[in-house]
């Protein structure tokens, strides 16, 4: 089983642990960085106790749902092997993984802005680990998908109406041990992620080509669907968390906010074949980029239309001006998207969900916000003015791109 252990983590955390030590100093950085602000939140425990089991329930899924892993299993699968240590090995290497570089940094930014007391931050790591044995012992019995929602929803119940009583504890760790008798019976072969024979394949010989392999690639991918799904419902409610900020600053700060689609922006990222195949194509730039260019400005802006429609709802005031701006920054998210997957592919990651959560996602709204404080202070047609000359510069950036 450690044989096994250590196949799983070397391919996660690097040969030499590489990626644990790294985590841990950005942690300690960011933890610090917080904590010397003496900025305080209060935090109840039984939200800290869903925090760490939803955030590390949803990671470790998106890492054993991941396609990377198909190939490498595969050939594990050559090998003789038991199911009990299997399972239990790649749960552990998993699970670890999750802890100590997704549930880690969580924490450390939870426990830096709050005064949790030791007992409640045992807790809610004891509840982080469960959440990965409990995830696991669902994704491999999740043909019974029925039983593992009732699960999960009993659990977060007992958090939320329990989750301060001392007893609860004893419960969770019950819990636990119930999923790793699972896993214990689970079949090895339930966690290997098998490709589609009939994939998604780009045909060239058709502009159109590219735009039908856009959707097949969001068939495919239904979590990507249900994050675009997640961001139209992040559109409805975001008028709410701004108040009495007035709609011709909120507008714009809201385009901002909701251009961080992770899914739309790492296609070339996230399959290297795809992008080796699309820099053979003739003329790759033109009829790959122009029309990904084209297929997140009109995601954006659907999100976007979304956001306007429930401000006016809930705020009013829509005006002409922020359909506009809405527009515009639908354009330079995109532009600015394209630019950075072509010229700055992310490569070396893990699993998918250090390509989800890459800090790179962050650079392209991060821009847009500071866009959005401009303009939201200035006169209406100096605004303009400016989202239009950074349009301008981004469609320069993008002709360069097309000739050399």
């Amino acid at each position: 089983m450690k044989m096994l252990f250590n196949a799983f983590a070397k391919k996660l955390f690097g040969a030499k642990y590489n990626t644990l030590l790294r985590t841990f100093l950005v942690n300690f950085i960011l933890f610090w960085g917080l904590h010397i602000t003496e900025w305080h939140v209060q935090i109840a425990p039984s939200i800290f106790y869903l925090m760490g089991t939803t955030f590390s329930a949803g990671m470790l899924w998106q890492a054993l749902s991941s396609k990377d892993n198909a190939a490498y299993m595969q050939n594990l699968f050559m090998l003789p092997f038991e199911n009990k240590k299997l399972t239990l090995a790649y749960t552990a290497a998993f699970g670890a993984y999750i802890l100590f570089t997704k549930t880690a940094t969580l924490f450390a930014v939870v426990l830096a802005v709050s005064d949790l007391a030791p007992a409640v931050i045992l807790g809610g790591i004891l509840c982080a680990v469960n959440a990965v044995f409990m995830t696991a012992a669902i994704y491999a019995f999740r043909k019974y998908w029925y039983i593992g929602v009732f699960w999960g929803a009993a659990v977060i119940a007992g958090i939320l109406l329990w989750g301060t009583a001392l007893w609860f504890m004893l419960l969770i760790l019950v819990n636990m041990i119930i999923a790793v008798m699972f896993l214990q019976n689970a079949d090895g072969f339930s966690f290997y992620f098998a490709e589609e024979k009939n994939s998604h394949t780009v045909k060239h010989n058709r502009q159109y080509s590219v735009w039908r392999y856009f959707f097949r690639y969001f068939q495919c991918h239904k979590n990507y669907c249900i994050n675009m799904v997640a961001m139209c419902c992040l559109a409805c409610v975001l008028p709410l968390f701004f108040g009495q900020i007035q709609t011709a600053f909120a507008a714009p700060m809201g385009f901002a906010i909701l251009s961080i689609n992770t899914p739309i922006a790492i296609l070339l990222s996230c399959d290297p074949s795809l992008e080796q195949a699309v820099r053979f194509l003739p003329a790759q730039k033109k009829r790959f980029c122009i029309p990904y260019c084209l297929f997140i400005f009109l995601v954006n802006s659907t999100v976007d239309a979304v956001f306007l429609c429930s401000m006016q709802f809930f705020c009013g005031g829509v005006t002409l001006w922020m359909i506009a701006a809405a527009i515009s920054f639908a354009l330079q998210s995109a532009i600015g998207t394209v630019l950075l997957e072509w010229f700055y592919p992310i490569r070396g990651w893990k699993s998918e969900s250090d390509l989800w959560h890459h800090p790179r996602k962050y650079l392209v709204p991060t821009a847009l916000l500071l866009l959005a404080a401009t303009v939201g202070t200035l006169p209406k047609l100096v605004s303009l003015l400016i989202m239009a000359l950074a349009a301008e510069v981004e469609i320069g950036l993008c002709w360069c791109l097309k000739e050399h």
